[in-house]
């Protein structure tokens, strides 16, 4: 075969690394369907259960009635609709700022907004836990990229006082880390950015719609302002249940992107049902405070349960709680282990994650019932004795 990728694959087989997709037959927030198997579904991001709910159905409907099934082009030529300018108005008002920018995904987001914003001229400081989009991102924009250890703000300081010598200083870091489930420092983070005259990037794809009052995200978890200084990404396709993603800040920062962002100039807009369902999605995430608390109770039981029975979380404090199993092939047993036993959970192995950290990756949502976790505790605790996890 071409370039021996039989090879390659073979050796990612080997290694315990090779990645298959699951043929699902059928899914809703707390079930899935596989090779005609009902399997309790523990590995979503649908936090809050929004992508079932029937007024976003409804709305999508209405408005593909509407508009069409598509976009029919790129924004700049003639796909935005008038839907577009409500939702950027809605989603800077959630996030408080002056304005934002509707991207397709949260993946050309973030190699959008950091290709536009560093050169070759520029430095980029970034968490070495930070997603595969923005280390691409970095990679795209050809700045000088300084990986500081996970959520160090000591080393991260120290770097920031040997780069006076470029343009730009940009500081960029996922708010609530997707594999981990733990929350980044965002206070200390944009104070160090004030003092060594720098931006500070916030990923918040995992914390919109969850954190912070009304939904409204990390940065308003920990009361952070708006500022020249802080730009914040954030993703429709998680807590809001639906598709795409958006940057917001000043309004210079936006109309900037408009232009110099690639990945937002040269794409198909999404669909404009998509966005009626984001829309959707902002009223329910505000009229409906008991989703994010039901998800808080559920995120506190799940950890004080597998916490007691002793195995390792991590550093996890939210609703995205890592099982640590360490091996490739351990974390893979685990989950053929637990789908037997009619769990879903999927191995997380590197390079998602580093070498000798591979989990499972378990989520909660706000439908989960009570005597659903409790199935999922007494499956892994059975699975953790099994492969020598917890005593």
């Amino acid at each position: 075969m071409m370039f021996d990728l039989d090879k390659e694959l073979q050796s990612l087989k080997e290694a315990g690394l090779l990645r298959t997709m699951p043929g699902v037959e059928a899914r809703n927030v707390t079930h899935i369907r596989i090779d005609g198997r009902e399997l309790l579904l523990m590995a979503s991001n649908d936090y809050l259960g929004l992508s079932q709910h029937p007024q976003l159905i409804s709305c999508g409907a209405r408005a593909a009635e509407q508009w069409g099934a598509g976009s029919g082009s790129a924004r700049l030529i003639s796909g935005s609709s008038a839907l577009f300018d409500t939702l950027e108005k809605r989603l800077a008002d959630f996030k408080q700022t002056q304005a934002a920018l509707v991207f397709s995904t949260g993946y050309m987001a973030n190699i959008g907004l950091l290709s536009a914003l560093a050169e070759k001229d520029d430095i980029i400081f970034s968490d070495e836990l930070n997603h595969a989009s923005i280390i691409d991102g970095c990679r795209l924009s050809r700045a000088k990229v300084s990986v500081y250890p996970h959520l160090d703000t000591g080393t991260l300081e120290a770097q920031l006082r040997q780069s006076g010598r470029y343009r730009r200083r940009i500081i960029v870091t996922d708010a609530l880390f997707s594999m981990d489930g733990d929350i980044a420092p965002l206070p200390r983070l944009l104070e160090l950015a004030r003092s060594h005259d720098a931006v500070l990037i916030v990923d918040d794809a995992h914390g919109t719609g969850v954190l912070g009052p009304k939904g409204r995200g990390t940065v308003a978890h920990f009361g952070l302002e708006d500022c020249d200084r802080l730009v914040l990404m954030g993703t429709l396709g998680k807590a809001l249940g639906c598709f795409g993603a958006f940057v917001a800040g000043s309004r210079v920062l936006i109309d900037y992107l408009v232009n110099r962002a690639r990945s937002f100039i040269f794409t198909t807009a999404m669909p404009p049902s998509n966005v009626a369902v984001a829309l959707a999605a902002l009223d329910l995430i505000e009229q409906e405070p008991t989703l994010r608390e039901r998800l808080q109770e559920n995120t506190d039981f799940m950890h004080r349960e597998l916490g007691s029975l002793g195995f390792d979380l991590g550093n996890s404090q939210t609703q995205i709680i890592p099982i640590m199993a360490g091996e490739a092939s351990t974390s893979v047993a685990m989950a053929a282990d637990l789908m037997e036993q009619g769990i879903f959970l999927q191995a997380i192995r590197p390079p998602t994650v580093p070498k000798d950290a591979a989990r499972l990756r378990l989520t909660v949502t706000a439908l989960h019932t009570r005597q659903q976790l409790e199935q999922v505790v007494t499956a892994l605790e059975k699975t953790g004795r099994t492969f020598k996890l917890i005593n």
